[in-house]
């Protein structure tokens, strides 16, 4: 398997060191103590591109208005700026407007440099050319903390190329209900796989040291509960009791915190009635003073606004930036003007803000700045920019697009297909590149193809790159929409000299409310196809291209194959091509549970009475049935498990307890396998879940090959959250699950 060798971050305490030093801390000081109230709250105000746009928010090239950028430095003392014109631009671009932006500042008072943040979700997705790798939920499938760092990486290094030194990424919601918008953002349904590569990320992002070219500052989001939204709609109202939420959603956070992430964005929903941008028991009593965070914490988009506009929770718009602001929110993502600069200067002169927390908000703004090396050079470094586009950043982006493909169904061996096979490409993913990328690529929605690479390669050119032209033919146009792509007609007569048909179907790229669904369904025109393909009586094979599982319970039995690709990024069709003919095992597996009916949502992590139906006093232990179980992926090869030993049948609380298997490639194709660890607490006083994951590893073996996989587990992979809502481990009987193999333990 290949490596991806990093280094490794100094911790203290599971805390990584990146506090400031002693001199930043005093010339911060220092630095508040010369400032008015107009300067301070200029520093807590964040306004988007469009403010000093040329046309403003109908900007397509990035310049900037002259008088509009002075306004805003030396008018208002704006302490940051975000986001882009309609799409992306390119790196000298970038570095203009910096550029631009920075000079302005040299006009005012104090000369305190703009923070500039961008949201690259997938990569660095507001630079031109800049690589996209699978979004989170794809590479939550690879099972590879060291690829999500190493992409990550490359993500910061195209960041600090562009001038862009905060990237709002990782997105550490939990993904639960796959009808939220944003699920292809999250880790998937695990909170151990969540915690664990969204660490992986923040610490690639931040563990150079902020003031090295190839590091930027992180930002953890979106704080809290943000993907538990009841009706899967984005921005749409939380009911949760505590437990539920410590148990599954603040332990990312948590972990994150620990990993050394220097900023925070807060969920623009309300839990339980209270928006989150309005709680003080969330942003102080839990973030600041449980959770130790001493970051910078910055709002959503607009979301201080609609605490009065939307919420309701505060009468007056002065009410509602007073109401945010005192709850310990640090900068407000005001962001198409400055009216939260005037009403908050407004508040603090009537008593409604008190000025030591006007001091702490801007104290943590200066200290990121110091951290990140702006006031010594604004600007984009050489040496960062000429970390831009390096031709290894492909071959990484190709890795991971390959560990992310996801085998659901192999019937009859259909796959890998034979490269002399006549293979009929249809469906509307086949000659479309946002269907593959999704999300935040070049644009915001990721749907207009014009701002994608050149070189990049759909499944159409990508199957025909490997077969030869003469083999390969098609029904569909060009782009997701095209009508020819829903023409079953047209797929009928295209099969009639295939031997196989592969039906690339799906979804659209989507981000945020626009992805909101009201069925998880395919429409009806993608089940239509898939019904024509299979009544030509030629073998089907299902390339899904999407971002969160869609329903297709109705057209499975329809295919002989099945290849989950996610939104893999830029080599999304290579990757796609070399599973389906072989050049590449598959090896990703799912990191949630893809439902089988549309009308039950049941997790992995289910509870006894879920996993049972009481049917007139008969329990029928089918609770838990999705069309594809978390965790599954087939293989090109078979994997076999055996003599799965622990160090000792009892584990207290001071010792670790050591967990080891063998296991064996039985095939005759080298592969790589992810094993994974599961544990059952058998008695608590909470109803445990059936089973948790705990621990993973991926290994690769050679046909025929053993390889001994060990974990060390201690009380705390076994704990959860009490009736008290403490994190505890209850003494007791528990079970360790790898594959289809048990063994039990008592903890005392």
């Amino acid at each position: 398997m290949k490596k991806y060798f990093l280094v490794i971050t100094a911790l203290v305490s599971g805390v990584v060191v990146l506090a400031q030093t002693p001199a930043e801390k005093q010339r911060a000081a220092a630095l508040i103590k010369q400032m008015t109230l107009e300067e301070k709250v200029g520093q807590m105000t964040q306004v988007t591109f469009a403010v000093i746009a040329q046309g403003g928010w109908a900007n397509q090239d990035g310049a900037i208005d002259p008088v509009a950028l002075k306004n805003a430095v030396t008018g208002h003392h704006v302490g940051s700026m975000l986001n882009t014109s309609a799409h992306a631009l390119s790196v000298a671009t970038w570095n203009g407007i910096i550029k631009q932006i920075q000079d302005e500042v040299k006009n005012e008072r104090l000369k305190v440099p703009v923070i500039y943040g961008l949201d690259g979700i997938h990569g660095q997705t507001y630079t031109l050319d800049a690589t996209l790798f699978p979004q989170n939920i794809g590479m939550a499938a690879t099972r590879n903390p060291s690829l999500v760092q190493a992409i990550t990486k490359v993500a910061a290094k195209e960041l600090r190329a562009s001038g862009v030194r905060w990237n709002f990424a990782p997105v550490l919601d939990i993904g639960r209900q796959p009808l939220w918008s944003r699920f292809p953002e999250t880790y998937g349904e695990d909170v151990y796989i969540g915690k664990t590569l969204g660490a992986a990320a923040i610490r690639a992002y931040e563990e150079d040291g902020l003031k090295n070219p190839t590091a930027v500052a992180s930002c953890m989001k979106h704080y809290l509960a943000y993907s538990a939204s009841r009706t899967g709609k984005d921005r749409t109202p939380i009911y949760m009791p505590e437990i539920e939420m410590r148990e599954y959603y603040l332990p990312q956070f948590r972990e994150a915190v620990k990993a050394g992430s220097s900023t925070i964005m807060i969920n623009s929903s309300e839990i339980n009635g209270e928006p989150v941008h309005a709680s003080k028991y969330l942003l102080t009593t839990v973030l600041r003073k449980e959770l130790g965070f001493e970051g910078l914490i910055v709002t959503d988009w607009e979301d201080i606004k609609r605490l009065h506009e939307r919420h309701n929770v505060a009468a007056t718009p002065r009410a509602a930036v007073a109401m945010a602001v005192n709850a310990g929110i640090d900068m407000s993502m005001v962001p198409g003007d400055y009216s939260f600069y005037d009403l908050l200067i407004e508040a603090v002169k009537k008593g409604e803000v008190p000025m030591s927390r006007i001091n702490d908000a801007v104290n943590r703004i200066l200290l990121l700045k110091f951290k990140l090396g702006l006031f010594d050079n604004p600007y984009a470094e050489p040496a960062a920019v000429a970390n831009f586009g390096k031709p290894e950043y492909q071959t990484l982006a190709l890795d991971a697009a390959h560990e992310a493909m996801t085998l659901l169904k192999n019937r009859d061996n259909i796959l890998p297909l034979s490269k002399t096979a006549k293979v009929l490409v249809a469906g509307p993913s086949a000659q479309s590149i946002s269907a593959l990328n999704g999300c935040w690529s070049y644009t915001w929605q990721g749907k207009e193809e014009q701002w994608y690479p050149a070189d990049s390669r759909t499944i159409l050119q990508a199957i025909i790159d490997k077969l030869g032209a003469a083999n390969v033919s098609t029904s569909t146009g060009k782009g997701f929409d095209d009508p020819k792509n829903y023409d079953a007609a047209a797929l009928t007569t295209a099969a009639a000299n295939a031997d196989v048909i592969l039906l690339c179907i799906g979804e659209n790229a989507y981000a945020e409310s626009p992805g909101n669904t009201r069925d998880l369904a395919l429409p009806d025109e993608q089940v239509a196809l898939v019904k024509a393909a299979a009544a030509t009586g030629k073998p089907v094979v299902l390339v899904l291209t999407e971002g969160r599982p869609r329903f297709i319970t109705n057209i499975e039995p329809l295919s002989k194959g099945i290849l989950m690709a996610y939104w893999s990024g830029k080599k999304t069709a290579e990757a796609v091509a070399d599973v389906l003919f072989g050049d590449y095992n598959p090896s990703g597996i799912l990191p949630f549970s893809y439902p089988k009916s549309m009308g039950e949502i049941v997790l992995y992590d289910r509870k006894p009475t879920e996993e049972v139906r009481e049917v007139f006093n008969d329990n029928i232990n089918s609770g838990y049935e999705p069309l594809y179980a978390f965790g599954h992926g087939l293989s090109y090869t078979n994997f076999e498990y055996s003599d799965l030993q622990l160090s000792s049948a009892t584990l207290t609380a001071g010792a670790k307890l050591t967990v080891s298997i063998t296991v064996k490639n039985t095939g005759k194709v080298d592969g790589k396998h992810t094993v994974e660890l599961y544990s059952r607490d058998l008695y608590a006083s909470i109803t445990p879940s059936m089973r948790r994951l705990r621990s993973f590893q991926k290994i690769s073996l050679k046909a025929g090959e053993s390889q001994r996989v060990s974990f060390t587990i201690d009380k705390s992979d076994l704990a959860f959250v009490n009736a008290q809502l403490k994190t505890v481990t209850e003494p007791g009987d528990f079970e360790i699950m790898i594959g289809d193999k048990k063994a039990k333990f008592v903890y005392q």
